[in-house]
């Protein structure tokens, strides 16, 4: 079989929020797309033999001092789609105009087609869309057309049909452009001429031929934590190598009700993988007292948990183990890869790949081809239980930065219980998978007066916390139904002592982050 990756679209990174999204749409119509920063290398770019190229949108001006540029080797006869500002870095490169607009277009608009072609072909004549840009289209390069037009955008679409060069101003990626969808579709197949051969089985194909390939005989070690993403990742290479595979399991005592103990019925009983179950709550615990601020209990937890990793990873290390899993997948890789002059870090994550270097190890990441949506197929496909494929995103550190201010055993202890009445609540009531991204609680450093029955309380306030996103970079929340709220607040006031009082959170990403710390 070929690779399902070779063929696809090559998406190149202007600096947009929205680049990862152009990838995801192109692969949920089945075609395999890979972003990469504007700068790369035309080898690298070319690896998989791209049948396009599709040009992001951007913060910048195309003629501000720095400003990134279309690579020179691309200005050829190769099918693009310039997006935004990669339309408008299509035209600066091929000798067009680009200058800035009397009245800029920053949200819905309306365009209209004005030429037949390729592109918006069995489109609606007049389209909703999003606009994001201060410039435009003044004149397009030679050869180039206009396809449609704004009210503020006398090029809102451009190309040139026989060299197969689009452009658009509007973002097609989008939930906010409704047709956004069927454009991409357009360009993938009738453009480009694409097969639509990226799928689950076709990725688990590949990917164990290729685990086979980097490990040979060799043995691997896999930090499992229980997430989807380590989870699907060691599903795979249990099929690819077999008792090759030791995964290291480490109870950190911030995970959620019943979590430790799934994990291990489910990978060593049921999966059959060789699984090394390290305990470290009370370690952990330990090293988190007195510790209140966000981001110093990440780097406490970050530094213990590759600690503990490593002293079990260094006694398989001694016996000639030569690689190490993980569960990295694509947002991932291209956040590393991000510039470092427009990327900000937010907040710290532990990763096993701080393990200390004298260990040695070679990196396996099967799954950093993926987005969370594709790693969710391919763990279905691999016959994975739903409670794990579908489990409710969870931040490295766990519960310590749901549990604001002090950290201690029974503050753990009772927010793991809240959680699980609310999850368990969403569930009966079908919102879980529908209807929420991610839902969770969180116990306050903050306490409240109460009533129950005779006596007045004065104990601590949860707020719990449920959005919906389909990619995680925006979020808005969700609306759950009152009664649903009401049932779940009684359950955790009647069932969960030391809560008194319970609240739902109204805030969107932006401005808000979807955690609280």
């Amino acid at each position: 079989m070929t690779d399902p990756r070779s063929g696809g679209i090559a998406v190149i990174d202007f600096g947009s929020q929205y680049t990862q999204l152009i990838a995801r749409r192109v692969r949920e119509l089945n075609v395999y797309a890979e972003v990469f920063p504007f700068d790369a290398a035309q080898e690298k770019i070319n690896a998989h033999q791209p049948r396009g190229y599709i040009l992001s949108g951007g913060p910048n001006s195309v003629y501000e001092v720095g400003a990134p540029q279309m690579p020179r080797w691309l200005v050829k006869n190769y099918p693009i789609l310039g997006v935004c500002y990669g339309m408008q870095a299509l035209t600066h490169a091929l000798g067009g105009i680009v200058a800035a607009s009397n009245d800029r277009e920053f949200g819905p608009a309306q365009i209209r087609h004005t030429v037949a072609n390729p592109l918006l072909n069995n489109l609606p004549d007049n389209m909703n869309v999003w606009m994001s840009h201060g410039d435009r289209i003044e004149q397009p390069p030679a050869g180039f057309v206009g396809l449609a037009a704004s009210d503020n955008s006398p090029y809102a679409a451009m190309g040139d049909p026989a060299r197969k060069l689009y452009g658009v101003q509007f973002h097609p990626e989008v939930a906010h452009t409704p047709q956004g969808k069927d454009l991409l579709r357009n360009f993938l197949f009738d453009v480009c001429g694409c097969e639509p051969k990226w799928s689950p089985v076709a990725f688990i194909e590949e990917a164990v031929k290729a685990i086979q390939q980097q490990v040979g005989g060799e043995r691997v070690i896999l930090g499992l934590s229980g997430g989807v993403d380590s989870a699907v990742a060691g599903a795979l290479l249990q099929k690819a190598i077999g008792d090759q595979l030791t995964a290291i399991f480490v109870n950190t005592g911030l995970l959620r009700k019943n979590e430790p103990e799934q994990v291990v019925q489910v990978f060593r009983e049921q999966q059959g993988m060789n699984l090394i179950a390290v305990d470290a709550t009370e370690e952990f615990l330990d090293q988190l007292k007195a510790t209140t601020e966000p981001e110093a209990k990440r780097k406490v937890i970050g530094k213990l948990f590759i600690d503990t990793f490593a002293t079990q990873a260094r006694e398989l290390a001694h016996e000639g183990v030569k690689f190490l899993a993980q569960g990295t997948i694509y947002p991932d890789v291209i956040e590393s890869a991000a510039s470092s002059k427009t990327s900000h870090v937010i907040k710290s994550h532990h990763n096993v790949g701080g393990l200390p270097p004298d260990l040695g190890f070679q990196l396996v990441e099967p799954l950093r081809d993926l987005f969370k949506d594709e790693v969710r197929n391919v763990g279905t496909a691999l016959g994975l239980p739903d409670e794990i494929v579908w489990r409710q995103p969870f931040p490295g550190p766990g519960l310590a930065v749901r549990c604001l201010g002090e950290i201690t055993w029974k503050r753990l202890e009772t927010l793991r219980e809240a959680d699980a009445i609310f999850t368990e609540e969403l569930d009966k009531a079908g919102m879980l998978r529908q209807g929420t991204s991610q839902a969770f609680a969180v116990l306050l450093p903050v306490k409240s007066v109460g009533v129950m029955g005779d006596y007045r309380t004065y104990e601590e306030v949860l707020a719990l916390r449920a959005v919906t996103t389909d990619d995680f970079m925006t979020a808005d929340w969700a609306r759950i139904p009152y009664d649903l709220l009401a049932k779940v607040s009684n359950r955790i006031v009647n069932e969960v002592r030391g809560i008194n009082r319970v609240t739902y959170d109204i805030t969107s990403k932006p401005p808000g982050t979807i955690e609280w710390e």
